[in-house]
């Protein structure tokens, strides 16, 4: 499968201080890709090197096929980007931001334009000095989008944007994947990451972790599972039961936390009747911090949240 994006030992230092160190990283062609971390990890400075903003203190890094400090000019007019401190220009209107970018890139599909305009909600007749961080943001994503690149290098997308906002970014992401173009994403917004990615990539102290499948990082994740029985269970059912960190039973009610597969949780319960069951799915932050390590498997609470989880 053809590669839009690859680094090889990609290290950057900033005097002593550590960017990244020894990134090696490929993202596929036609796949909406996560990169995750806490902030300081080295996001940012992955995607400033990949555009060529900053060099690398060694590695190399490769672009839609090019090296990137020797092709910075021609990744860029194939890229849109959207930077994490998004700095505009104050005294123009949107408009006139929106045009400028346009003319460097020789000539935009207007009528698009203004369609991303619309869906947005952004007016481009207003001054850029009067706007919200919220409706700049989506000048800074009309900027990215409107020339329909094949790469879209996005570093904290909807930051700044209201829930409907982000609905509709979402689309923007899928209706670019169904077209074929690539789209990365740096992001600590987990829950976002979890609904729009392929796979996704940790990133910590500026070193990969890993980079793994959104679907296989969740069924390594916990599951918390709470169950009222018909009548008491004898107590210790679960302990021999695979997967499970701890079982809190409490007469009828027994809560339960898993790990992975559920399988041999529910062949425990099926020896028993049980009168109400409710799984509570992982989120992907929750995913997120059993990733980067716990001290012991976590509290089961009282109750669960209702999160849209299995019932029966």
């Amino acid at each position: 499968m053809e590669k839009v994006i690859v680094t090889e030992g990609l290290t950057k230092y900033y005097g002593k201080a550590r960017g990244v160190v020894g990134l090696d990283l490929e993202v596929r062609k036609g796949e909406v890709f996560g990169f995750l971390g806490p902030n300081g990890a080295g996001k940012t400075t992955t995607l400033r090197l990949l555009l060529d903003l900053i060099r690398p203190s060694s590695g190399k890094a490769f672009v839609l096929g090019m090296d990137t400090t020797r092709h910075s000019v021609k990744i860029r007019a194939r890229t849109g980007y959207l930077p994490g401190e998004l700095s505009l220009y104050d005294r123009m209107t949107g408009e006139e931001f929106l045009r400028f970018f346009a003319r460097l890139r020789d000539g935009v599909d207007w009528g698009y334009m203004e369609a991303l305009c619309r869906r947005l909600e952004a007016d481009p007749s207003l001054r850029i000095s009067s706007l919200s961080r919220g409706n700049k943001q989506k000048l800074g994503l009309i900027q990215a989008f409107m020339h329909r690149p094949e790469l879209l290098i996005l570093d904290e997308p909807t930051s700044g944007l209201d829930p409907l906002m982000q609905q509709e970014f979402h689309r923007l992401v899928e209706e670019a994947r169904e077209e074929g173009r690539t789209v990365f994403i740096s992001s600590h917004n987990l829950p976002e990451v979890e609904k729009m990615c392929d796979r996704v990539a940790f990133i910590r102290a500026g070193r990969l972790v890993e980079v793994v499948e959104v679907a296989s990082l969740k069924e390594r994740s916990l599951h918390r599972v709470e169950v009222v029985f018909a009548a008491p269970p004898p107590p210790g059912i679960f302990q021999s039961t695979p997967g499970v960190l701890r079982a809190d039973q409490d007469g009828q009610t027994a809560r339960i936390l898993v790990q992975g597969s559920m399988d041999s949780l529910l062949k425990t319960l099926a020896l028993y009747p049980v009168h109400r069951l409710v799984s509570h799915e992982p989120s992907l932050e929750e995913v997120f911090m059993t990733y980067y390590g716990v001290n012991g498997p976590p509290d089961i609470p009282e109750t669960l949240p209702d999160r849209g989880g299995d019932r029966s």
